[in-house]
């Protein structure tokens, strides 16, 4: 029988079917190997958490058995939050969670946040490495007082609460409970999200019907001490107040400069702002009462100040079936009307804690300037962007301006014939008026049309003006020898203080002085020719060759402090202003037209308006009037 050989093909087939044996049986090994580990790991998670568990049951039992004078101590003053202070956590610990935005530390005792620092700003002046710190050294605090069924009253910024941090996807949780037991707490529960400088804040209790006396409300208390965070103390300390939002959309302030207090209803948020950055306490269900305090921190302008003003929010919280469930949210940021008015924050009104002004003005700053503004600033350094704005408002009010200058003209005119009419009528004033308005009629001057452009102008200049002390982008960003164009640009330091002037002198302010002095002087001697004199006024040129003088120094003692921005504007508006008026006096409007003008309007026939008529009509009653007394005598 012949021997059967194996040949190369068959060890091959061999070989390779040892191999994939051995693969796999490596692959469930290995499997095998994941899911013990991941076992030994579940239930070494399990084991620590029964530990900690036993610990904390361990730590009270030992407190209650081994230091019974101390438990009956807390018990006696406690009650049943006694638990609480038998817990690991009853500690001065702080849990942090933070973002690129913020970093966040929050206290176990009163389960509150204690420090609180805004990552990407600095305090007073760019590249000082002092960090924006909105809370720190205990100057915030948010407590909740209450009695409890035994009849104490306590309060929870003194208690100390057990910290637990998880996530939710990319959100970091800290919640801080306050327990009377296992299952009976108050807890404040913070979520912080990526890239956000708003945290959601709920506050709920649980099972502490039989431990709280609910029939009356929690009352939360929220306090803080501003910190002084810019250059310039008082004006500073002029744009911090309290801020908040009442019945849905309805905004006021208090502690404008002073002490205050207020009591309002149904609140939807309380702000603690300060000149740049706000803090914000929101609730999804309003506050039915709110005790709002301010109290001004700033006793004298020239001491170096920590503090700007305290503020206090007291409001209670009823309880509803017997817990408390409010959702709430924090925003601890800067007060930047774009970050305010951003998608996330839609429909909660929070730019309303800056102060942009009423009506009109408000509405010309929010959709004329900080757009424009805004735009300009994105491929313009932020000083010649002032200065391009300030072009454009000019250039959009030289008509307005042109024809102030033309009354003005005109008024000039007409000044020896009114002055005859005062002359020839001296003993009849209402006579002297009757012929002055038929001579502005058939002239074809109206008085107040020199008037009219010179109010039009006051709402452009209102809205300027509290444009740039709120306008969060100019906030250290330099111009020439400003250094911070939200802040005075100072160029000396003076050993001394000087009331109402400061310790230093700001350039942009001098400049605005002079230009205004000499716009003032090149505009005062035509507007006091083409005012006619009124019998037992004052002279008025008299009294703008005082204005002349008067008004640069008030300026340059009112724009000391001020934002060099807002200086640098009314510098530049000034020049342009001159430069326009120059322009129109020379080259557009010539006297001798003017007068030729109002001679050939005499000779027309003029009907008179409304306003005419009736003006006339009363002073020809008053006449009759006048004349039918003399009669009588």
């Amino acid at each position: 029988m012949e021997e059967k050989k194996l040949d190369v093909k068959t060890l091959v087939g061999f070989g390779v079917i040892i191999l994939m044996l051995g693969w796999m049986m490596f692959n469930s090994s290995q499997k095998q190997q994941e899911e013990a580990k991941a076992k030994q790991a579940q239930e070494a998670k399990q084991k620590a958490a029964n530990k900690k568990q036993q610990a904390t049951q361990a730590a009270y039992a030992a407190t209650t058995a081994g230091d019974s004078t101390k438990v009956a101590a807390l018990q006696g003053t406690l009650g049943a939050f006694a638990y609480s202070a038998g817990l690991p956590s009853a500690k001065d610990n702080v849990t942090e969670i933070k973002n690129d935005l913020v970093t966040i530390k929050v206290s176990n005792k009163g389960g509150y946040i204690t420090d609180l620092v805004l990552n990407k700003f600095e305090q007073f002046s760019k590249d000082s490495k002092k960090p924006v710190e909105l809370i720190k050294a205990n100057n915030a605090a948010l407590n909740l007082q209450f009695k409890t069924k035994d009849n104490r009253q306590l309060n929870t910024k003194d208690l100390y609460f057990e910290p637990v941090v998880s996530k939710e996807g990319e959100n970091q949780v800290l919640t801080m409970r306050l327990k009377a037991g296992e299952n009976q707490f108050v807890e404040y529960r913070y979520v912080l999200k990526p890239n956000d400088y708003m945290l959601d804040f709920s506050l709920r209790t649980q099972g502490l019907a039989q431990v709280v006396d609910t029939s009356k409300p929690m009352d939360l208390e929220w306090s803080m001490k501003t910190y002084r965070n810019e250059k310039s103390v008082s004006y500073e300390n002029r744009y911090t107040n309290l801020v908040y939002l009442y019945e849905g959309d309805k905004d006021d302030k208090l502690g404008m400069g002073k002490s205050d207090e207020e009591s309002v209803e149904n609140v939807n948020y309380v702000a603690f702002k300060q000149h740049f950055f706000t803090s914000i306490l929101l609730t999804d269900q309003p506050f039915k009462k709110a005790e709002l305090t301010s109290e001004n921190l700033v006793k004298e302008e020239k001491t170096d100040t920590i503090f700007t003003k305290k503020f206090v929010a007291k409001m209670p919280l009823e309880f509803k079936g017997g817990e408390l469930s409010y959702n709430m949210n924090m925003y601890y940021g800067p007060s930047d009307y774009n970050i305010l008015t951003s998608d996330k924050y839609e429909g909660k009104h929070l730019d309303r804690v800056m102060p942009l002004g009423w009506g009109i003005f408000g509405w010309i700053n929010r959709y004329v300037f900080i757009p424009v503004f805004g735009l300009l600033s994105t491929f313009l350094p932020y000083g010649i962007g002032i200065i391009v704005l300030t072009i454009l408002v000019r250039l959009i009010m030289s008509p307005v301006t042109y024809k102030s200058y033309v009354s003005q003209a005109k008024m000039k005119v007409l000044k020896p014939e009114i002055a005859e009419l005062n002359e020839k009528f001296a003993k009849d004033p209402l006579k002297k008026q009757q012929e002055t308005m038929k001579l502005y009629s058939s002239a074809g001057v109206n008085p107040m049309a020199g008037c009219l452009p010179a109010v039009m102008q006051i709402p452009v200049f209102y809205a300027l003006f509290q444009f740039f002390p709120s306008y969060f982008d100019l906030r250290q960003k330099s111009f020439l020898w400003a250094t911070d164009l939200s802040s005075y640009d100072q160029v000396f330091h003076l050993p001394f203080y000087i009331p109402f002037y400061g310790d230093h002198i700001s350039l942009f302010p001098i400049l605005a002085s002079l230009a205004i002095f000499f716009y003032m002087r090149m505009t005062t001697g035509d507007q006091a020719m083409s005012a006619p004199q009124q019998e037992g006024m004052p002279d008025m040129s008299k009294v703008m060759k005082i204005m002349i003088y008067i008004s640069p120094v008030m300026m340059l003692i009112f724009f000391n402090n001020y934002a060099s921005g807002l200086s640098l504007y009314y510098f530049v508006s000034n020049l342009i202003t001159i430069g326009i008026m120059y322009v129109i006096k020379n080259h557009i409007v010539k006297e001798d037209k003017i007068h030729a003008l109002i001679q050939a309007n005499k000779s027309k026939p003029k009907k008179q308006g409304g306003f005419q008529r009736k003006m006339q009509e009363m002073m020809e009653q008053a006449q009759e009037q006048q004349k039918a007394q003399g009669r009588k005598k």
